[in-house]
């Protein structure tokens, strides 16, 4: 199976977030990271300084070669790391990342920003 990237925006600020405090995308981030570490997961997960999707933070983009990219906005920053998580087991087991939509976790089915097809593979001509 190919590698899954998650990639969460940096930049997300919550409305009630005080401006000297870190930004809710930056302990999305890190509420990410360590839920994927208690889980012993080897799943990728990469800062982005921003995904302009400001008006739905805190914003995470799924992406992995020859499958289907989604973004997702409106995920709490201090509650959604397993769900996140969850939602994403789901869709690595994909070959082409189209989780039924059934099976995808509610923060997933009312947050989908946008789905973007696979980019196409290079012409060998």
């Amino acid at each position: 199976m190919p590698e899954t990237i998650l990639y969460v925006c940096t930049t997300c600020r919550a409305a009630a977030d005080p401006a000297e405090a870190p930004r809710a995308g930056a302990r999305l981030l890190d509420a990410l990271r360590a839920e994927r570490d208690r889980r012993a997961s080897g799943l990728r997960i990469e800062g982005a300084e921003c995904l302009s999707v400001c008006k739905r933070p805190c914003t995470v983009a799924v992406a992995s070669p020859g499958r289907w990219t989604y973004v997702y906005g409106d995920l709490d920053p201090e509650a959604a790391a397993a769900t996140i998580l969850d939602g994403l087991d789901g869709y690595a087991q994909t070959p082409d990342g189209l989780v039924p939509w059934r099976a995808r976790p509610e923060a997933f089915r009312k947050g989908v920003v946008a789905r973007i097809p696979p980019f196409p593979a290079p012409d060998a001509g």
